[in-house]
């Protein structure tokens, strides 16, 4: 059956498609959701894959540590804060018209160091395993060595042999090009239409070639895969089906429980844990989600957000076409301001592997994405850039009437319900320029009328 074919059958008696095409705010929660013990091996990866990528991280720091002083105060590690935003639940409470049983956190990766999102996770690691890779086979390194004796001009110079080359709408490139550049890397990064100018000139003030496309990230993505395959000495890192950035995302987990332990949040059956992600190709928060499970097994709910514009993880999984379809073959047009998540087709690798991991999905609109971000600064003087607001919202969709049937499916009485914690992951943002914060902030409180 030719995917034309496939998609033909979508379009009729399925309301959710419907809703989807007209650019309507939709919530679908997946009946194939399966318990964690059940569900993890669709992965292919284990929790010592993940113990492994954190261990690497660890032998950078002292690194890290050196060559980005901002990593001094956490010893180079590169973790970002987690805080209540209590006066932000008030305010959607009365924004929604819903009582909001529990407490609402962010997850703020919009402060990660050296880049300022989450792809400083997966992105970053990628470019250290990479290094380490090359390093380690050349003979110039050992694992028990302090990699602190990167930071010199024989490692710069023998890195500047190799090249690396990547694909994004933005964040991604920031990650690994300032990374890659950093330790010595030839780097190119192929950047979207939608990715924003000032990411593109931060790029090339750290010496890294910016190719620009008037087409998307999948577009941007594959001219980079295609460019480095005809490249030997090239190390593409693929954001739609990379492993290594998979992993790097799902140290965060790891991570998280001590933050979460420490603030005297528990969770456990009786005290749920939801975790609301921005969803854009999906790698890093399928990586996340993995690592969540992974730590906390079924006590935790993952749920993806995405923009009206660029549902293609919902679509793909509901589906069950992943990687095969795209927004625009249902006549959706990919654009959003969302530009970290202005994907239009998913990640096959990721759909595939999480797709009886993830609760549901839910799409937002771009104004409720600026209304939040101007809400959220007003509120708790957090400023992040309009698509790490999509997961703000989840807490109100799993608690909507409509979706009652997935409260009893997993029996989230009033209860339960009243002593869970809601996590939303701020993907960005604290890298933003001024003039262009204070934009969107005009943007938001404009939404907010």
């Amino acid at each position: 059956m030719s995917t034309g074919t496939s998609i033909d059958r979508w379009l009729q008696g399925h309301p959710l498609i419907q809703e989807l095409m007209a650019l309507k705010e939709t919530a679908w929660f997946n009946p194939a959701v399966q318990p964690a013990d059940v569900a993890l091996p669709d992965v292919g990866l284990t929790l010592a894959d993940v113990q492994d990528a954190s261990a690497r991280m660890t032998r950078f720091a002292s690194y890290i540590r050196r060559v980005f002083p901002q990593t001094e105060e956490a010893a180079g590690i590169i973790e970002s804060p987690v805080q209540p935003v209590p006066r932000l639940q008030e305010a959607l409470v009365e924004r929604y018209g819903l009582e909001l049983p529990g407490q609402l956190w962010l997850k703020l990766d919009s402060h990660l160091p050296i880049s300022g999102s989450i792809k400083a996770r997966g992105g970053i690691y990628e470019v250290l395993k990479h290094a380490e890779d090359l390093a380690l086979d050349a003979g110039l390194l050992s694992l028990d060595d302090d990699y602190a004796k990167l930071d010199s001009d024989a490692f710069r110079a023998f890195f500047r042999q190799h090249r690396i080359a990547v694909g994004s709408t933005g964040n991604l490139g920031l990650s690994i090009g300032i990374m890659s550049a950093t330790l010595g890397f030839d780097v190119t990064v192929h950047m979207s239409a939608d990715a924003r100018e000032w990411k593109k000139e931060k790029l090339r003030g750290h010496g890294v070639t910016v190719v620009e496309y008037e087409a998307d990230f999948s577009v941007a993505v594959a001219e980079g895969r295609k460019q480095a395959d005809e490249d030997p000495g090239c190390h593409f890192i693929d954001d739609e089906n990379s492993t290594s950035l998979f992993l790097g995302y799902a140290v965060a987990a790891e991570r998280l429980k001590p933050q979460l332990e420490e603030a005297g949040v528990v969770v456990d059956a009786d005290h749920p844990l939801f975790v609301y992600l921005p969803c854009g190709v999906g790698g890093g928060p399928g990586g996340v989600a993995f690592g969540l499970k992974l730590v906390f097994g079924d006590a935790v709910h993952c749920i993806f957000a995405e923009p009206t514009h660029s549902p293609c993880m919902l679509l793909g999984v509901y589906t069950g076409l992943h990687d095969e379809i795209s927004v625009q073959d249902f006549g959706i047009d990919n654009v959003t301001a969302a530009d970290g998540l202005a994907v239009g087709r998913p990640s096959g690798f990721v759909g595939k592997a999480m797709q009886r991991l993830i609760d549901g999905y839910y799409t937002i609109r771009d104004d409720e994405l600026y209304a939040l971000l101007a809400l959220l600064e007003r509120q708790e003087n957090i400023c992040l850039e309009p698509s790490a607001l999509a997961g703000v919202p989840g807490v109100a969709r799993i608690l909507a009437a409509e979706n009652e049937a997935y409260r009893q499916r997993f029996q989230l009485t009033s209860d339960i319900l009243k002593n869970a914690t809601h996590l939303a992951w701020a993907t960005g943002g604290s890298m933003v320029p001024d003039d262009e914060m204070e934009a969107y902030l005009v943007k938001g409180r404009e939404a907010l009328k």
